[in-house]
């Protein structure tokens, strides 16, 4: 069964398809890593993908413009009960609404809003681009192994705000702690993007393919 990175036009999809098959090929082999715009693909993989970069409300408008995604997400992760990745913008978009530029309608599966990230110490600036350390907050399958402190790759002017305290996994600072990986159930997202995390960031990956929830 195969891995399906989901294409609605926002994402480094190169990039990931790269570290996605890399992490599969040095995990000891696995099914086929495919990058789709066709839902009956992404209705039928084992595993989902969902990227993004970009503003909440462009990423939401190209993944519900597609005709038959959000149903074929859906189908495959809230019915299915397949193991999903959010990255990024990919993640926020879990949430029941982003406040980019107004007030946007996420997909709902993590009770939350996607708010602005205010640094504490105003020398540090918005974006926040570049390497931070993570401090795991819960045990979790999907960072089995993964040293805490560990540096990973961020690239974002907003961040996740959880309803629920215990949907947050793992945390990170950017002049005040924000959510940098939350999940629940079969859903995980990481506000960093570990296609570009190096080792750290591979090994995430090879673990989410492991990942049976």
């Amino acid at each position: 069964m195969s891995t399906a990175i989901v294409d609605y036009g926002s994402g480094n999809l190169r990039s990931a398809e790269k570290a996605f098959a890399r992490a599969r090929d040095e995990n000891g082999g696995g099914g086929p890593v495919v990058v789709t715009a066709d839902p009956d693909r992404v209705a039928a993989a084992e595993r989902i993908v969902l990227p993004g970069v970009g503003a909440f409300g462009d990423c939401r408008a190209g993944l519900f413009g597609l005709d038959g995604m959000v149903e074929a997400l859906e189908e495959a992760v809230v019915a299915g009960g397949r193991p999903f990745l959010g990255i990024c913008v990919g993640m926020q978009l879990m949430a029941e609404r982003g406040l980019e530029h107004g007030v946007h309608e996420g997909l709902g599966w993590l009770p939350g809003s996607v708010v602005a990230l205010e640094p504490g110490d105003p020398a540090l600036k918005v974006p926040h681009m570049g390497w931070n350390g993570l401090s795991a907050v819960a045990d979790h399958p999907v960072l089995a192994g993964l040293e805490n402190g560990g540096h990973v790759y961020f690239v974002h002017s907003y961040r996740f705000q959880p309803a629920e305290e215990d949907h947050m996994l793992a945390e990170s600072d950017h002049g005040g702690r924000f959510a940098a990986i939350v999940g629940r159930g079969n859903l995980i997202g990481t506000q960093f993007h570990p296609e570009k995390s190096q080792v750290y960031g591979l090994r995430l990956i090879a673990n989410f393919l492991d990942w049976r929830p």
